[in-house]
């Protein structure tokens, strides 16, 4: 199922387009099975997970955390990944910069963007954004590289609409003032219920779960 699965998404999805395979609660063998199928990028949410993940499978495929990342838990995750999503504060970002720094890394970095304006949500709120990518594009061993929005995680995929709208219009007025230290070249927008939408609106990354591998194994 998971093969046919991946291979049906990967032909739907337009050239340039990105599948992040979201691996919460899944097993090893079914984050082998989407590789095999074509997945080139393991999502994350969990640290203790994705390290018991990359014992087995390593550089069979990049890494993405995607999930809410704790300071205590930024000097494993940059062992293991190739990108950091979700960040969202200045605390943040020091702290990857200080130990991708002791280990001779740079890590590519998106800025996670709260398009909701919820309160239950991480990201950095719309209006704060620029000064925030001006803020943390000095650190040395950070390298921003887009933006990565949630949007509602059910109901009608109309409704993500605005907040996709809304990202795209922040990724496109940082992308043209060309700041020093900033590449924009990702945008991560839309999960299961409505990557094609965020697809329409201009996302290249899209992390989708359920539609690859089935209802979720909680614990």
């Amino acid at each position: 199922m998971i093969k046919e699965n991946v291979k049906r998404i990967l032909e739907e999805l337009p050239k340039g387009v990105i599948l992040v395979a979201a691996a919460k609660t899944r097993t090893v063998e079914e984050i082998l099975e989407a590789i095999n199928a074509g997945v080139k990028v393991i999502g994350e949410n969990y640290i203790q997970e994705a390290m018991r993940m990359f014992e087995v499978i390593g550089n069979k495929a990049q890494w993405h955390f995607i999930g809410k990342l704790q300071k205590n838990k930024v000097k494993k995750a940059v062992k293991i990944f190739d990108m950091i999503e979700t960040v969202d504060s200045v605390e943040l970002a020091r702290e990857i910069d200080k130990r991708c720094c002791e280990i001779n890394k740079i890590m590519p970095v998106l800025i996670e963007i709260n398009s909701g304006r919820e309160p239950q949500k991480s990201g950095v709120l719309p209006e704060d954004a620029l000064e925030f990518v001006k803020e943390i594009s000095s650190l040395p061993n950070i390298r921003i590289v887009g933006l990565m929005t949630m949007g509602p995680f059910a109901g009608d995929p109309e409704d993500a609409r605005p907040y996709f709208v809304e990202t795209k219009k922040i990724f496109d007025k940082i992308k043209k003032l060309n700041l020093p230290d900033v590449e924009m070249r990702y945008l991560s927008m839309g999960m299961t219920n409505s990557y094609q939408v965020a697809v329409e609106e201009g996302a290249n990354l899209v992390r989708i779960g359920t539609k690859i591998f089935g209802m979720r194994n909680y614990k």
